[in-house]
């Protein structure tokens, strides 16, 4: 019994109609000319930016900044300059007595700092008057 591969010496050409593609890209063509809006391009605008008939001098006042950390005494305590406080009321009212609230407040603490007294030190800052108040970690 003898097999025979017999190879077949046709082969099936596919050709792809070109012209439905080419209807299809005429109809894009016609959609997205006849949809576009065309307007003045932005550098023919006039910019609304206000300007300032006066400059404002920066302030000379620099932005309050409260430390928590360990005191002299070996507890924490806040620090707001040569300042050495214990209690949230006495850290109120150093801060009420600063001036330059709009320069916010500054609140810096480390790893170890109990969580209360940064709580209370940003309290105490907003109590004062102080509106942006950050909080910032010591490394």
């Amino acid at each position: 019994m003898r097999l025979s591969s017999r190879k077949s010496s046709r082969q099936t050409e596919i050709e792809l109609s070109m012209t439905s593609m080419i209807d299809v890209v005429f109809l894009l063509l016609i959609f997205f000319m006849t949809t576009a809006s065309f307007v003045k391009t932005e550098r023919d605008l006039d910019s609304a930016i206000k300007v300032q008939s006066q400059s404002k001098r920066p302030s000379d006042l620099e932005p309050t900044v409260v430390k928590i950390a360990r005191g002299s005494g070996g507890q924490y305590a806040f620090l707001v300059g040569a300042h050495e406080l214990t209690t949230q009321v006495e850290l109120t009212d150093l801060v009420t007595q600063l001036g330059n609230k709009d320069a916010g407040a500054f609140v810096q603490a480390g790893d170890g700092a109990p969580f209360h007294m940064v709580a209370a030190a940003i309290q105490a800052c907003k109590d004062a008057g102080y509106r942006p108040v950050s909080y910032t970690p010591i490394p």
